[in-house]
């Protein structure tokens, strides 16, 4: 069987190739062994953010009468919480398939091999291709702590799945994937332990707005421990006679435990680069040991492209799908290049933060100058209208030519109006220009406008 195009993984960035050159017209085979979707959409982007719409739902309801509203009880239904989590999924796992079969894209379920650069082999079966794009995504990291060997517990999977909540969860990392469980658990009543080996939570996010972050959920009860690195787990029986899990770690002020009912392992991700054949292609990596590509999503090989996770630049699914169309365009002869000036970062808290383009941390580190704009997010009407009683940061770093080298947001909804500085970024208007635009009022992107 002969094709055009060949693709390794079903994620966004493989999902988003297939869709893309079946569009054009191309031949094209998209082999994945477990669910269409990837990591993004079975186990991680989705899912997560519907359980926790369900949360911040239930907070709402809890806090409905700083709005004039009165909920007489309210609660919530984890097991159907979960259902429809699942439901979600099933419905946008089978509208990816649907398009993609719409397209002509032949979708192979199964463990795909490479053979060389125009062979793959699947099922026995073997394909033959004159592009192949890699898509392999990413897979959980854990540490090499002691006593993980014997200790049980979750990983973003299992929690995800868990029906029945436990009265204390420990969790080990403090970035988006753990902050995103702290709050969704947080806000279903169980007592959380952050335990984070960096001075600060969300790291490569800036770090005022992490730490304004962390202070509010201090006060809804979450314990962080910043600064302190795990040395070892352990099973111990508590006095209820259930086994409960302790976190011996180690900090400036000594030694210590932590004992929670569960334990939550979110530590990071890294590339899937084994399992399938990617040492035959023999391709030129980066000093990181990843893949390396050029602004085309090329290889060292002609007609081999890298995309998503593999190439460790942007862990996100987002960077993926725009890395997979630069692919595609570039194999169909349309002139395109990646760009990773302007990849927005969001973490789904209540509130949300969201950042994009350089931070303070990272202009200071390379020496480029600038200045900061930082504003109140009560300064946008709709804000002040739709949050009572929450505060919020708008903060704006500005170059000497007067364009936007970084924006980031802390309060609701942020995930959904970074893109208007990230747009401001990307395309490099200076801010008399990007005030130009007119913003519909009321709306709390008009912050932007207001710290202009």
């Amino acid at each position: 069987m002969k094709y055009q195009v060949a693709i390794i993984g079903g994620g966004p960035a493989g999902y988003t190739a297939a869709e893309t050159a079946g569009k054009a017209g191309l031949s094209v085979v998209l082999f994945e062994k477990q669910n269409l979707g990837g990591v993004c959409l079975n186990e991680g982007c989705i899912p997560t953010k519907t359980l926790l719409y369900s949360a911040k739902t239930y907070d709402a309801a809890c806090h409905a009468s700083k709005y004039a509203v009165n909920v007489a009880e309210a609660s919530f239904d984890l097991p159907k919480i979960i259902a429809r989590k699942q439901k979600v999924v099933r419905k946008l796992v089978l509208g990816v398939k649907g398009k993609l079969t719409a397209h002509g894209v032949n979708i192979v379920q199964g463990e795909a091999t490479i053979i060389n650069k125009n062979t793959v082999q699947c099922g026995g079966e073997t394909y033959e291709c004159e592009n192949l794009i890699l898509c392999t995504g990413s897979e959980t990291f854990i540490p090499p702590i002691t006593g993980t060997d014997t200790v049980p517990f979750w990983t973003h999977r299992d929690a995800l799945d868990n029906k029945t909540l436990p009265a204390s969860l420990a969790i080990i990392g403090g970035g988006v994937i753990g902050i995103e469980f702290a709050s969704f658990f947080n806000s279903l009543g169980v007592q959380v332990t952050v335990i984070e080996m960096l001075d600060e939570i969300l790291g490569g996010m800036d770090k005022e707005l992490s730490a304004m972050l962390r202070a509010e959920y201090a006060k809804r009860g979450i314990k962080f421990m910043p600064d302190t690195k795990v040395i070892s787990l352990a099973q111990v029986p508590s006095d209820e006679g259930l086994s409960k899990v302790q976190v011996s770690y180690e900090n400036a002020e000594g030694t210590g435990i932590v004992l929670a009912d569960k334990l939550l392992m979110s530590v990071g991700r890294r590339p899937v680069t084994k399992g399938f054949g990617l040492e035959n292609l023999n391709l030129e990596k980066t000093d990181r040991g990843n893949i390396q590509v050029n602004e085309q999503m090329l290889t060292s090989l002609p007609g081999v492209y890298a995309c998503g996770d593999l190439t460790g630049f942007s862990l996100l699914a987002h960077t993926a799908v725009r890395e997979a169309e630069v692919a595609v365009h570039t194999l169909l002869g349309k002139h395109d290049a990646m760009s990773y000036r302007a990849i927005p970062g969001v973490v789904y808290t209540n509130p949300e933060i969201a950042g994009v383009g350089q931070t303070e941390e990272s202009l200071q580190a390379k020496g480029v100058s600038y200045r900061v704009v930082k504003l109140p997010m009560a300064y946008s009407g709709r804000f002040v209208a739709e949050n009572e009683g929450v505060n919020g940061v708008c903060k704006l770093l500005i170059a000497e030519d007067d364009t936007l080298l970084g924006a980031h947001v802390l309060g609701n909804p942020a995930s959904e109006i970074i893109t208007l500085a990230g747009m401001a970024i990307e395309l490099k208007l200076t801010t008399s220009e990007w005030k130009k635009i007119v913003f519909p009022h009321p709306t709390v992107s008009e912050i932007f406008k207001e710290a202009l």
